[in-house]
């Protein structure tokens, strides 16, 4: 003779069963072809499921996680990124905003346009792209060289353009471009005929080191030269080349007074302003 199971009620909202049908779907609690609410508590009750909490992850794991999200995308590791989404998405940690924001990620994942994009620099093949800067303002540029490299927090494209109308830099590196890469819209890419650059323009500096900075530092792959100054034991002189001014300057601020710059004189006056400038913000 079988024997017939106790039934139970579970007084649950519709969005909460259809999350339940999901689950036991997923974990394989069928009837048939049918998703089995109580496959699912069943094998809860037999310990073949575990139930583990999911609020008890630190703010510190989950900023550490959205971050590796952050940066796989923009390394164009889309696939590694949409699982890293989707993980995060399992978690009830998260606030609305974020999850919304993660949401419209696997919902629309970027598209092959960054692949596309490295297939041009690959192939040294110049290009046209449009651009949106922080103000939402559109921009568009002809691209003769490009560099996808990592600033502080982000991937960017460092480029060579031929435009060079409101580009602050100094004259020299006017045509010098550094765009942020979840700011270039989808299909804004296109192929342009003409000659690609063997390098952005470039300037040199040199700079002074001194205390324990002068010991502490580790050769950049710009760097030029790295020796200690004749005469001057303690200090060292390194001479580099640099495409872009801003990102310098923050280099250099970090250093503080252990590092100074002797030329060119152009350079050394921007960040003597910016320190100037600072100064005059804790005078006020």
């Amino acid at each position: 003779m079988s024997r017939k199971g106790q039934s139970i009620t579970l007084s649950i909202s519709e969005l909460d069963k259809a999350e339940l049908m999901a689950i036991a779907f997923e974990l394989g609690m069928t009837w048939g072809e049918r998703p089995n609410i109580s496959k699912l508590v069943e094998g809860i009750a037999r310990r073949k499921l575990l139930v583990l909490p999911n609020n008890d992850w630190s703010q510190t794991r989950i900023h550490t996680l959205v971050r590796a999200h952050e940066m796989l995308t923009d390394a164009g590791e889309l696939g590694l990124a949409l699982e890293m989404a989707k993980l995060l998405l399992e978690r009830s940690e998260l606030s609305i905003p974020l999850r919304r924001d993660i949401e419209k990620f696997v919902e629309n994942p970027p598209a092959s346009w960054r692949l596309e994009l490295e297939r041009y620099i690959r192939r040294n093949q110049p290009f046209q792209l449009n651009y949106r800067d922080v103000t939402d303002r559109p921009w568009h540029f002809t691209i003769r060289h490009a560099q996808i490299n990592f600033h502080e927090k982000r991937h960017y494209l460092d480029c060579w353009c031929e435009e060079t109308e409101e580009n602050k830099d100094l004259p020299e590196l006017t045509h010098n471009w550094c765009l942020r890469l979840d700011r270039i819209p989808e299909a804004a890419i296109t192929p342009v005929k003409g000659s690609w650059r063997s390098n952005l323009a470039q300037i040199e500096v040199e700079m002074h080191l001194f205390g324990t900075l002068a010991f502490a530092y580790k050769t950049k792959t710009e760097d030029i030269s790295n020796d200690w100054l004749a005469g001057a034991p303690q200090v060292k002189r390194v001479v580099r080349r640099i495409a872009n001014t801003f990102w310098f300057t923050r280099e250099v601020l970090r250093y503080g007074k252990n590092c100074v710059i002797v030329s060119p004189e152009a350079v050394r006056s921007r960040i003597k302003e910016e320190i100037k400038s600072m100064c005059d913000r804790y005078m006020d």
